[in-house]
């Protein structure tokens, strides 16, 4: 096994001549294995923000992050043994239609979508409700 790329049909290293060839390892690496969607630093500031706060109410109690190849997801959880109440996802392909950020919660059904983080966390934000006995 070596570190050079494949020949091209046709092509023969005794009629190229003496001249080696030279590969970059990381541009080697990155051709064969794609680096997985990742949340960026602004995003899970927001994200941990959200968290942070259920996690006070006692709504929330753990969280998981998972970096696919297509899709950046964190999941939350009342106990950590359940399934997921909610996972905020982003996926990239899906950003010049309906946006990247989704919510879905526990039976898969999106409860909102778009194009901006902050826009889609809105979902969490509680809006007080009259209530007359």
């Amino acid at each position: 096994m070596t570190d050079q790329p494949d020949l091209r049909r046709g092509n023969n290293r005794a009629t190229d001549g003496d001249s080696p060839v030279v590969v970059d390892i990381r541009d080697y690496k990155q051709s064969k294995d794609p680096l997985p969607v990742t949340f960026h630093r602004r995003e899970l500031d927001a994200i941990l923000w959200i968290y942070g706060r259920m996690v006070g109410e006692g709504e929330w109690r753990d969280y998981a992050i998972d970096h696919l190849k297509d899709l950046a997801v964190f999941s939350v959880f009342k106990r950590s043994g359940e399934m997921p109440l909610f996972r905020i996802e982003k996926n990239p392909k899906l950003a010049a239609k309906q946006g990247a950020y989704s919510v879905v919660n526990t039976h898969g059904q999106i409860l909102k979508r778009g194009h901006d983080l902050q826009q889609v966390l809105k979902v969490f934000n509680k809006s007080l409700k009259l209530v007359e006995k």
